[in-house]
């Protein structure tokens, strides 16, 4: 299949397998989707990220990755790359990464260059995720493409191939791009370059991550029912690679913790209340808890939103740790992956400190 030259370098496995750390049965990571509440501006947003990273590296996360959306007035993530800059500026040890940027609505040399410039400014410290959808509707989609031929995706292994040949630094003689060169990167030496990820909320991106032997990174917070499937497409595909010897598979998880559980249900219901305006053509600011308390729901939308809810893990830290434990057993993931969706970046910090008291996360200073 396309791609076959996926890996290149062999990448040391402590960049993608995270240490357990405290009580938790795998390492927990933090997926931020920058969040913009009503009454709150983006740089209000992007504070609160800077505040997350530091705040996940004290207490023993293994991750942060931001997520590339487009045209959504509650998220500030349209630049990952940028954002992942700054962050790396504010902290020192935690990987940080993409979850993911989209790979069809870019030109692979051009994130060859951005991750190589993050590399170069956090060596050793950045994953590379990467997801087939645009992140955005179709006309923002074409947007971006500044093409109203949008391929779905179908020649995301074409690309993929490419954007690792770039990192690699390493097309055959006589390939057209044989001589050119995405800088920072393997050229300029040492060699070294952020491990590639592969995201996804089906069965294609399971199957290929598996087929390529990459990690594999699932978008269980808005696609459930198709957790546990793709998780064993993936297993079931996987073959050894320079990269992994076995499979690795994390997945991201809606949780939310509160001091008291019926202040959990409070914040997370801003979140539902935002998903059903997205996906029903009216996006907008994450709205405040009390807007989402006064909200008066059809029994079509009471719908939405109980099941929509019932796949995020909320309530007090000992109710989310016993649900998130209850997850992974079921799944077998790797690694799990928080995003706490809220309207008030408060509710996302106090949420993340208290998960972490919960598996007894140490204070690294």
């Amino acid at each position: 299949m396309p791609g076959d030259s996926i890996p290149g370098d062999a990448i040391p496995g402590d960049a993608i397998r995270g240490e357990v750390r405290g009580t938790a049965p795998v390492p927990l990571s933090v997926l931020d989707l920058v969040t913009v509440g009503k009454g709150r501006t983006a740089s209000q947003a992007l504070a609160t990220s800077v505040e997350l990273s530091r705040l996940a590296e004290r207490r023993g996360f293994h991750r942060h990755w931001v997520a590339e959306h487009h045209s959504m007035p509650g998220v500030a993530s349209s630049s990952p790359a940028v954002i992942l800059a700054h962050l790396a500026a504010h902290t020192r040890r935690i990987r940080l990464g993409s979850g993911g940027v989209m790979l069809p609505n870019h030109a692979p040399l051009v994130i060859a260059e951005q991750f190589g410039t993050l590399e170069a400014l956090a060596p050793g410290r950045v994953d590379l995720g990467l997801g087939r959808a645009p992140g955005t509707d179709g006309a923002t989609a074409a947007a971006l493409r500044r093409t109203q031929t949008l391929h779905e995706g179908d020649d995301f292994p074409e690309q993929l191939a490419e954007l690792t040949r770039f990192l690699d630094d390493d097309f055959p003689d006589g390939h057209p791009y044989a001589r050119i060169h995405a800088v920072p990167g393997p050229v300029q030496g040492p060699k070294g370059r952020p491990p590639v990820w592969l995201l996804g909320s089906s069965g294609f991106s399971a199957r290929l991550a598996g087929l390529l032997g990459l990690p594999f990174a699932f978008a269980h917070h808005f696609s459930a029912r198709n957790t546990v499937p793709a998780l064993d497409l993936y297993r079931e595909s996987f073959r050894p690679s320079a990269v992994l010897d076995a499979p690795y598979a994390l997945i991201g998880v809606s949780a939310l913790a509160a001091d008291e559980a019926a202040e959990a249900r409070r914040q997370v219901l801003t979140g539902a209340l935002s998903m059903l305006r997205l996906r029903t053509g009216r996006p907008g600011l994450i709205p405040m808890p009390e807007e989402a308390e006064a909200y008066e729901f059809s029994l079509a939308e009471r719908e939405f939103v109980s099941d929509w809810l019932g796949n995020v893990v909320h309530g007090t830290a000992d109710e989310v740790r016993e649900g998130l434990d209850a997850l992974q057993k079921r799944t077998g993931a790797d690694e799990l992956m928080l995003t706490a969706n809220a309207h008030g970046g408060d509710a996302r910090l106090r949420s993340y400190e208290l998960i972490a008291d919960a598996y007894g996360l140490p204070e690294l200073g």
